[in-house]
């Protein structure tokens, strides 16, 4: 929970104010206001966006909104599910267009628990988040402007930022101080100007494109797929969307163009115009247009995130690129994750103020990322696809050129990593204090088993386990909410093996200065038991997996007391012929200790020994960023 000084109940003092209320400043409020921060949230629009937008959700983000509890809501809406992509071409030999190939929008290989990309109206995915807030007494101040803001800590150390906001017709305007200020109001950002950072564009070559939400009456046998659709009258690329819809996405223009003008523009009847010669032999009419617009797009990122750790940037005032791989919402969403628990760690006093300067090295370098593949993708749907088969053979992720011991083709490298970054399960963090490396603090023996599959700055796996308490068999990986903390998943092994280990474990982590320990809950003594993630810690939530099947288990005989108060968290991994300890390459019988970030991503891998090595490399890697002494050493983040 947030920290309660004696300023924070002053009327015009806030936690952060937070600029625009698009999928980047929600994620951001919805986020700290479940954990009690006291915010200030508005946007310069009076509504929710109406129509159009961003509209798709990759695999990765619908993990994400199903462990924050959102994703029925937005499945409620019945979305497009996207599982294959289809490419069409000129025959050759000919005139019109033929189906060319398809490939799987989200291949096996990515090992997804939702292989499809999610299509629904960016304004619908804001009245979810604006639904939660609402649980949470947070409404977003509408329509309402930023006009200045000063940041100054040498004058005011714990609210040092000052914001002025007004009514956008200047009838009224307040004053506020807060301790943090967020920016996310587009390309166009106030915030960003006003800091005069710069946005570098990375790809010379700018577009403009028409993009168009309908009901359409038509014979093309792939509108309910999405498609990259070629011609000799130009391309196309069609999304499936909710209630019928289709969005077309036209390329107008481009730089490269004799004639180019970055503020050249079309019709809704051009476009539709264009499309009809497109999709020849094939008709298409529109029974209704819900949303038509025309706009300019170029790869562009901002120099900096942050110039003082306390205004920040995120989202598409950070990054600009291309629609066609459908990257800037769920990139948005991440921004606003990585940002907010780690405000949380430092505001609760569980972190020090230095974690805070890993938000932009991690996103900027996921921002550069992005742009990159955004070219590669650009280029894979701008080329005429090879043969079925080599598609079907990356998919599979086993070409006949791996099989037979050679390099992959150029089009499969792309092909796969293409798919693992817009899916979001490429997404990687490089190290630093949080994800370790053979240059951090935490040195040991124990420290990161040569086996292990798991890479730290990566998403922890997926897998499969029985819940012991109740027979259910779960999501591992979604077991523990987004609540802010640190999740242990303690991989026990084989309970005959490790009975000591895991005693020698939990008496380190009782013991006094132990990164445990240090960061008790001061209401441990009336804490529910029900409580079921947070029973002692705020910031640590345990869970612990046999290789056992369920019947055997008996958490009160197999488990010390500390780590049987999780009853909830202790499950059998049973449930595959390969375990969840030999997927993610951990020892079967001796098992380890596995740290993963509260966004989802693993820290570090800790075998589980017997003695104290165990609990001191956890206390090492935890003393690189607390606010305190652990296991009588600190490190430096």
């Amino acid at each position: 929970m947030a920290a309660q000084t004696d300023r924070s109940a002053l009327s015009d003092h806030y936690d952060i104010v937070i600029v625009g209320a698009g999928p980047v400043g929600l994620m951001l409020s919805t986020c700290l206001a479940r954990w009690g921060y006291k915010i200030k949230h508005i946007d310069n629009r009076a509504e929710p966006t109406p129509t159009g937008r961003a509209d798709g959700i990759q695999p990765r983000s619908l993990d994400l909104l199903r462990n924050m509890g959102l994703k029925s809501a937005i499945m409620a809406h019945q979305p497009a599910r996207v599982y294959e992509v289809a490419f069409w071409d000129p025959p050759k030999n000919g005139k019109g267009i033929v189906r060319t190939g398809t490939w799987a929008s989200c291949p096996s290989f990515i090992d997804a628990r939702y292989p499809f990309t999610t299509l629904l109206h960016q304004g619908l995915i804001e009245r979810v988040f604006i639904a939660d807030l609402k649980k949470n007494a947070v409404e977003v101040q509408r329509p309402w402007t930023i006009t200045d803001f000063t940041s100054n800590e040498k004058e005011d150390s714990e609210y040092p930022v000052t914001v002025q906001i007004e009514h956008v017709d200047g009838t009224a305007s307040e004053t506020i101080k807060a301790k943090y200020l967020f920016g996310g109001e587009g390309g166009k950002s106030f915030v960003r100007d006003q800091l005069k950072i710069a946005v570098t564009h990375k790809d010379p070559i700018a577009h403009v494109w028409g993009v168009m939400d309908g009901v359409v009456n038509t014979d093309f046998p792939d509108i309910k797929m999405k498609c990259t659709i070629h011609s000799e009258h130009g391309s196309i690329m069609v999304i499936p969307r909710e209630d019928n819809m289709v969005r077309l996405y036209i390329q107008i223009a481009s730089s490269t163009d004799a004639d180019w003008h970055p503020r050249k523009t079309a019709t809704a009847e051009e476009v539709q115009a264009s499309a009809k010669k497109i999709l020849a032999p094939y008709t298409i009419e529109w029974e209704r247009v819900e949303w038509f617009s025309v706009y300019p797009i170029g790869q562009g990122i901002s120099d900096k995130y942050t110039l003082d750790h306390r205004v920040f940037l995120g989202g598409d005032a950070c990054h600009t690129h291309s629609p066609k791989a459908g990257q800037g919402m769920n990139t948005a969403f991440l921004d606003a994750q990585n940002l907010a628990w780690k405000i949380h760690a430092v505001e609760s006093g569980f972190a020090r103020r230095s974690l805070l300067e890993t938000y932009e090295p991690e996103r900027k370098d996921v921002a550069e990322t992005l742009l990159s593949f955004d070219n590669k993708y650009a280029k894979l749907f701008s080329q005429r696809p090879p043969p079925a088969d080599t598609v079907a053979a990356a998919s599979a992720g086993a070409t006949a050129a791996a099989a037979a011991g050679q390099e992959e083709n150029e089009f499969i490298k792309t092909f796969k990593e293409s798919c693992a970054f817009t899916s979001g399960y490429g997404v990687f963090y490089k190290a630093n204090a949080l994800n370790w490396s053979a240059a951090h603090p935490a040195q040991s023996h124990v420290v990161h088993p040569a086996s292990t599959k798991l890479v730290p700055g990566r998403l922890f796996m997926n897998a499969d386990v029985t819940r012991v308490v109740d027979a259910n068999t779960v999501h591992l990986e979604q077991e523990v909410p987004l609540n802010g903390a640190f999740r242990l998943f303690i991989f026990a092994g084989k309970p005959t093996v490790t009975a000591q280990a895991l005693r020698d474990l939990a008496a380190g982590m009782t013991r006094k200065g132990s990164f445990y320990t240090a960061y008790t809950r001061p209401d441990i003594d009336s804490v529910s038991h029900h409580e079921r993630h947070n029973p002692h810690s705020h910031f640590f939530t345990v869970c612990s997996i046999f290789v056992a099947k369920r019947s055997n288990i008996e958490i009160s005989r197999d488990l010390p007391a500390l780590l049987a108060r999780y009853r909830g968290n202790v499950y059998a991994d049973d449930r595959h012929a390969v375990s969840a300890h030999a997927k993610m390459g951990l020892d079967q019988e001796r098992g380890a200790v596995v740290v993963v970030r509260p966004d989802g991503y693993t820290g570090i891998v800790v075998a589980l020994a017997e003695g104290s090595a165990t609990v001191d490399a956890l206390n090492q890697y935890f003393g690189s960023f607390c606010t305190k002494e652990l296991g009588g050493t600190q490190s430096q983040l």
